[in-house]
């Protein structure tokens, strides 16, 4: 009998590189697609959609006219956000600032958001309502922050309460309304679906 020596694969190990903060800036400048920041970690960011880019403008469209003259400032996906606690940069769908905004390294990166609000999608849905929640909850500044499901009608409104609890209202049908409690304005939820085409229908 020959005896067959068969010998173990060697191993290939390779190392997940890790970047700085300003490796991480110096590389998005000059990229075709965003990317998150994570802690050392780029993530490149997942495409848009037609429903995701209706809702986003129809969101930005209303806060814009409602809040003219007004000290807030309304910003949309192309400002970062930086999130020290996390080391983290993100790009929210939509932020709202009172007063000015507090940069960070350079004037697209802001740190002070009142209003975030999200865009959901297949592959971020649960990282946004969790681990991203997570991190922005430690935005001092922050009171508001509202998913908005893009394939149903439906979206989650967490906000921040006096005693620091943040509570949660969910909206399902285009006859309701929202009140943006950081803002103290209201909307309608049929405006925020304006155009927003849903498969099942």
């Amino acid at each position: 009998m020959t005896a067959i020596i068969v010998k173990p694969q060697e191993r290939s190990i390779t190392e997940k590189k890790t970047y700085t903060p300003e490796e991480y800036l110096a590389l998005e400048e000059k990229a075709e697609y965003k990317h998150e920041y994570r802690n050392g970690e780029i993530i490149a960011m997942a495409g848009g959609t037609i429903n995701h880019n209706e809702i986003v403008t129809n969101l930005c469209t209303y806060l814009k006219i409602a809040l003219k003259g007004q000290k807030y400032r309304v910003f949309i996906s192309d400002v970062r956000l930086w999130i020290p606690r996390n080391n983290q940069y993100t790009y929210p769908d939509v932020m709202v600032i009172s007063g000015e905004p507090i940069y960070h390294k350079g004037n697209t990166n802001i740190t002070n958001p009142l209003l975030v609000i999200e865009v959901l999608s297949v592959s971020t849905q649960d990282y946004d309502r969790g681990t991203k929640f997570s991190y922005y909850r430690s935005i001092p500044e922050l009171q508001e922050y509202i998913l908005i499901d893009q394939y149903s009608c439906k979206i989650e409104q967490f906000s921040k309460n006096n005693q620091g609890q943040w509570l949660l209202t969910e909206y399902e049908t285009q006859e309701e309304t929202i009140s943006l409690e950081s803002l103290k304005l209201s909307l309608k939820i049929s405006d925020i679906y304006e155009q927003v085409k849903f498969e099942d229908s």
